[in-house]
């Protein structure tokens, strides 16, 4: 009987450590999940990995007289009760020269609603060149219900593309945007008058 009291005497410091080095792995497990997005989307904003776009202070010092078309495309999640394009569906400017192009956005939902948008580029090879000065993906959008908004996106697209062996030859970028709804901030589908997909304005 000593001896096995003994022997629970001496395991249990070790249980306890055990049980604590458990605890550490899996805090330090969601801590890192957590981490992992806001540190992917830094990595994709700095290298433009998977056509994520670059966020500049100032417009291009260089404009070269070579035309590259941008054309614009336009989503809203399953479950944003939005109506979401753009005014126009492409335009056509030479590398490092500033355009300031326009989406609008409306509510087909009676509460108000509030959404996000997330971006990107094809080909993906462009995300490195194409800097946004200003864009309503910046900030979270708040629409009334009923309410249309005209939101805009200032934008060049840099000559250093051309140094790039993979980017060089690209004349045809596509912009994309996606709303959706900010966690919290969506009444029930039920209170939209429209359906759960997009519908053109």
């Amino acid at each position: 009987m000593q001896e096995r009291d003994d022997e629970m005497n001496r395991t249990a410091p070790r249980n306890v450590a055990v049980a604590l080095a458990c605890v550490a792995f899996v805090g330090a497990m969601v801590g890192a999940a957590y981490a992992a997005v806001p540190l992917y989307q830094l990595f994709c904003q700095v290298t433009g990995y998977g056509g994520t776009t670059q966020r500049a202070e100032a417009p291009s010092g260089t404009v070269v007289d070579v035309p590259v078309t941008v054309r614009f495309d336009a989503n809203v999640g399953r479950k944003l009760p939005w109506a979401f394009a753009p005014d126009q569906r492409q335009i056509t400017l030479k590398l490092g020269e500033m355009q300031t192009v326009f989406y609008k956005a409306r509510n087909t939902a009676d509460v108000p609603t509030t959404a996000s948008a997330t971006f990107n580029v094809t080909p993906p090879q462009a995300g490195a060149y194409f800097s946004k000065i200003a864009c309503f993906c910046f900030t979270e959008q708040t629409l009334q219900p009923g309410e249309e908004l005209e939101m805009g996106v200032t934008f060049y697209v840099d000559p250093a593309m051309l140094d790039d062996v993979d980017a060089a030859s690209i004349r045809t970028i596509t912009l994309s945007y996606t709303f959706y709804p900010v966690a919290g901030t969506v009444a029930p589908l039920a209170a939209a008058t429209g359906s759960e997909t997009a519908k053109p304005l």
